[in-house]
């Protein structure tokens, strides 16, 4: 049974002048960007990632373009230690990149910390202990003063170390589960931290206020920043970091909001593995800003690579609905919206513009290395006529008339329906030619010849019909005209020409194929259609008279 009395926060809001965050509607600047898929995101796997997998990922994150990478906690086991080794020994750590560790603020697991990252180009060696009111309570039993001494203590042994360490060290403290912590507890922790590492203008030390769990609404997380950035001593010296975790599924919205508040660094995973619930998403934080104008500074040009790699490396799987990264998050099945998105693309190509727009997609695919065809229109029961005829225009060339476009979209949805199942570009593709395209049916011209008397077109054409040629003449207003009206002597059939249209699908010249689209309307009002193409225009719409006279007398369409 359900209580919710038993819940009361355990978050310690700030005042309420803390709060100029609000003022501010977009985040101007991309901060800098920590991942900590290496350690936080590797950890939490049922299976952590070997030696070998742990390579191969560190490239991709360098390929992403991160310059700060918590690469693990080696004091916890010899992979990690080892990972680190090979890193360092190997001289795999570019010049503009810094590997970042994590540690306890006790004194061996300090030592080995410094042992494994000895000869490192650039290191931050970032030290954390807990802090909270649930932790000083209920884990360590001790008072306030004795869980800031941890903290100093820490400070003093990581200092004394780097000194006497080879290797070029920073320093990065964390007051863990910031956010069940009196916030003026936390700032009294770490300017004592700040008090012994001494920050200046050649010592930036970075001060990082981890969501630990989510406990609060984003815009408590984001006052209690903003009290601490304004608090905090050495400032200027000082980078204001961020590691959300999300609990309450709103990690991203607490780093979004903490952005504006002051912070100036980012800890996070690609696609948001970590504990639990998961760090926060740098994707989506990173695309968010880059659907709002701003660089990322990050290269998620590549984005099927990058699930492709995190899904072999973790054994984990990026959900479909994930922003951005997921394999839906662009699919328009709805028929509505498909004919907006059709409309926005086109509209978007006529009028050459450079600023996105389209109706119901945020960025547009091909920034992060999406296809229309295959990501955006997607084919099925419930798909309409301006998606399924984008996706066959867009993909193969063919633009349908409306009413054919119409009339093929409810042949696609019924396809559809009666198979529950999606419908590829290729399906729609077989559907199109097989219902419509240059159809062998009983009836073929092997030849004809035109002739233009004042103003009438005259024909003579020949058919084959059961290995029987017959030659016809007849005239017509054009040369269309002129050979339906052989047609309808030759056969005895009544029906009307309704729709006639055409275009050049590629090329140039006499390489150009011509495709043309017919709909014969029986006496009974009923069209049936037929579509043709060779790179003789007259010849094209032979085929796609042929095929819809076809259609019409052998019960097709």
């Amino acid at each position: 049974m359900m209580d919710a009395s038993k819940y009361r926060g355990g978050y310690f809001p700030v005042d309420k002048k803390y709060n100029k965050w609000v003022e501010k509607d977009h985040i101007e600047a991309p901060p800098v960007w920590c991942s900590v898929d290496m350690r936080d995101g590797n950890q939490s796997l049922v299976i952590p990632m070997s030696l070998e997998e742990k390579l191969e990922y560190y490239q991709v994150l360098l390929d992403v373009g991160f310059k700060e990478i918590e690469v693990g906690f080696p004091a916890a086991s010899e992979t990690e230690y080892e990972f680190l080794r090979t890193l360092i020994d190997n001289h795999m750590i570019p010049a503009d990149v810094t590997v970042q560790v994590l540690t306890q603020c006790r004194e061996h697991i300090i030592r080995k910390t410094f042992d494994a990252c000895k000869g490192a180009p650039s290191a931050i060696i970032h030290f954390y202990n807990s802090v909270s009111v649930a932790q000083r309570e209920q884990v360590f039993k001790k008072s306030k003063e004795e869980i800031k001494q941890i903290a100093v203590d820490g400070a003093r042994l990581v200092k004394k170390l780097a000194a006497e360490y080879e290797g070029n060290f920073r320093f990065e403290y964390s007051p863990e589960s910031f956010t069940g912590t009196e916030p003026d507890y936390a700032l009294e922790v770490c300017n004592a931290v700040l008090d012994v590492l001494e920050p200046g203008p050649d010592n930036n030390v970075i001060i990082n206020l981890p969501v630990t769990v989510e406990m609060s609404l984003p815009h408590v997380y984001a006052s209690q920043v903003e009290y601490m950035s304004e608090n905090l001593k050495y400032r200027e010296y000082v980078t204001l970091s961020l590691h959300p975790h999300n609990d309450r599924g709103t990690g991203v919205a607490d780093t979004e909001l903490a952005l504006l508040a002051g912070a100036d660094r980012v800890e996070g995973t690609l696609f948001g593995n970590g504990e639990r619930t998961g760090n926060v998403d740098i994707i989506t934080l990173a695309m968010n800003m880059y659907s709002h104008g701003v660089d990322p500074k990050l290269d998620l040009s590549n984005m099927p690579r990058l699930v492709e790699e995190y899904e072999k490396c973790t054994r984990m799987h990026v959900y479909e609905r994930a922003p951005y990264a997921g394999a839906l998050v662009f699919a328009a099945f709805s028929g509505s919206h498909q004919d907006a998105i059709a409309k926005g693309m086109k509209y978007r190509a006529k009028n050459k513009l450079h600023q996105w727009n389209v109706p119901y997609i945020p960025i547009d695919p091909k920034d992060i290395g999406r296809t229309y065809d295959a990501d955006v229109i997607r084919v099925n029961s419930q798909s309409g006529k301006g998606g399924i005829g984008y996706l066959l225009e867009q993909t193969y060339g063919y633009n349908l008339p409306a009413k054919m476009r119409e009339h093929f979209s409810y042949l696609c949805k019924d396809i559809s329906d009666h198979g529950h199942k999606e419908l590829k570009a290729d399906e729609v593709l077989e559907i199109f030619t097989s219902h419509y395209l240059n159809l062998p049916g009983q009836i073929d011209v092997t030849d004809f010849e035109f002739m233009r008397e004042d103003g009438v077109m005259k024909i003579n054409i020949t058919f084959l019909r059961g290995g029987v040629e017959t030659e016809i003449e007849a005239e017509g207003n054009g040369s269309l005209s002129a050979i339906n009206t052989a047609l309808k002597a030759y056969t005895g059939e009544e029906y009307t020409l309704q729709v006639f249209s055409q275009h050049s699908m590629q090329g140039q010249g006499s390489r150009s194929v011509a495709a043309s689209y017919i709909g014969l309307e029986r006496q009974d009002g009923t069209i049936f259609w037929g579509a043709g193409t060779d790179t003789d225009v007259m010849k094209a719409n032979t085929n796609a008279l042929l095929s819809a006279f076809h259609n019409m007398t052998q019960g097709g369409n």
